[in-house]
């Protein structure tokens, strides 16, 4: 197979999550377990850090990835989804995974995925944790999927685990209420592996410390440990904050980073104190410096243009729109057109009761057969006061957007990683024919 029908046969023949929704969702560990016995355990031939969440694991998967590079080590990068390139998912030291070896990793492995029928998400891991066993990486970053005790993922035995925050979000899957959320979550804690919570809530805590105490385990509370970094201004596409008494600089503008921002600091800090890794302050701050160029993250309050400046941001539930409300709150244009398109398993109402009245709304849908239709939102959107058009499709929205923009407007490209893949695809497609 070429690699274009390779990634078919992944998206079509496995069940994708990102594609189809719940109907992927395989819970449990049995069929990686299997495909892990099958490759030779390839996960347990690198040290690891695992990090879970509702928002902001992302970011700081790729902060410590940058972080790590930074201080000279060769450093696996597991994340998902991908909001362009299937490459996105699996990277070492910033650079995508090869197309070869993921035409040769299927072909050499199709006799295992017809016996064991792994979901999309627990054949991409194998092929993953593959890749970073046979690259011999130092160390890697490995990001949860969706939830934590019955993810995939939780067959790993990092060094340090990672929970930002617990929000509503897959409550279909985790959960109705905090707790349960924070319960499911809170299974990556493993004994003797250390575990940072990146921001407890009253709901929240309690179970944290529960399940830490039952495996025997140190837990640490950010919001105990450290100070949270405190914002200066934005200088030269750069933000810049500081940290106890220095001046550091980020690649990734939005206000939010900064509580992400703390829990890297106290990661990096219980990194240093294992023997095997050693991170410098010039690392440190060189990587949250450079956490784009190094890592290739994008899509977290991203310029993809300026004047009229054009902002995109993935944040897809409440918790997310919540910081990107107060972001907007702070930023100053003449006129503000957002561009939003969501999924159908999202609180779509939650979402469109925060979002500011005083925008002009381009309802838009991604091509995916879990988008919410834009007309449905448009008019749902109108309950709650916030007026526009509908569009078929992202590029649509866009050009649309720009054609109305003032050079002084903000646009901004939200609502749900597939809108924010699709407007960094078409953005991406006018470079490339500029070029």
């Amino acid at each position: 197979m070429t690699y274009k029908e390779t990634l078919d046969f992944l998206y079509n023949r496995l069940s994708a999550f990102h594609l189809v929704g719940g109907k992927a969702y395989k819970p449990g560990l049995d069929n990686t377990l299997r495909l892990m016995k099958a490759l030779d355990n390839p996960h347990q031939k690198f040290p690891g850090i695992h990090i879970a969440g509702t928002n902001g694991k992302g970011s700081v998967s790729h902060y410590l990835s940058a972080i790590l590079q930074e201080a000279g080590y060769k450093v696996g990068l597991y994340t998902s989804p991908h909001l362009v390139e299937f490459g996105e998912r699996i990277r070492i030291n910033g650079k995508m995974i090869e197309e070869q070896y993921v035409v040769d990793f299927v072909a050499d492995n199709q006799s295992l995925i017809d016996e064991i029928q792994p979901s999309f998400f627990e054949l991409t891991m194998a092929m993953a944790f593959n890749y970073f066993a046979e690259q011999k990486v130092d160390i890697a970053i490995v990001e949860v999927g969706l939830g934590g005790r019955l993810d995939s993922t939780n067959i790993i035995q990092p060094l340090l685990s990672v929970i930002t925050n617990i929000g509503m979000d897959h409550v279909e899957f985790l959960g109705d209420t905090l707790a349960q959320i924070a319960f499911e979550k809170a299974g990556i804690i493993k004994s003797n592996v250390p575990v940072i919570i990146g921001e407890a809530l009253p709901e929240t805590k309690l179970v944290f410390i529960d399940k830490a105490a039952e495996v025997q385990t140190d837990i640490f509370f950010t919001e105990d440990e450290i100070a949270c970094p405190k914002f200066i201004a934005y200088k030269e596409n750069n933000m810049l904050f500081s940290y106890q008494q220095t001046i550091y600089r980020s690649e990734l503008l939005g206000l939010y980073q900064l509580k992400n921002l703390a829990t890297v600091f106290l990661a990096a800090r219980i990194i240093n104190q294992s023997s095997a890794f050693n991170i410098p302050e010039e690392a440190l701050a060189s990587g949250i410096a450079k956490v784009c160029s190094l890592t290739g993250l994008c899509g977290r309050w991203e310029f993809l243009q300026k004047n009229p400046a054009v902002i995109a941001d993935t944040a897809h539930n409440v918790a997310g729109m919540q910081s990107i409300v107060y972001q907007l709150q702070v930023q100053s244009c003449q006129n503000l057109r957002i561009i939003i398109g969501m999924v159908n398993d999202k609180d779509v109402h939650g979402v469109l009761q925060l979002l500011p009245k005083n925008a002009h709304y381009y309802f838009t849908q991604a091509q995916t057969k879990r988008a919410f239709k834009a007309q449905e939102l448009r008019d749902k959107a109108l309950v709650y006061g916030l007026v526009g058009e509908a569009y078929d499709n992202v590029e649509q929205a866009v050009q649309s957007a720009l054609k109305d923009a003032d050079i002084k407007d903000l646009v901004l490209v939200t609502g749900s990683n597939f809108v924010v893949g699709e407007a960094l695809h078409f953005y991406t497609s006018i470079t490339y024919q500029e070029n």
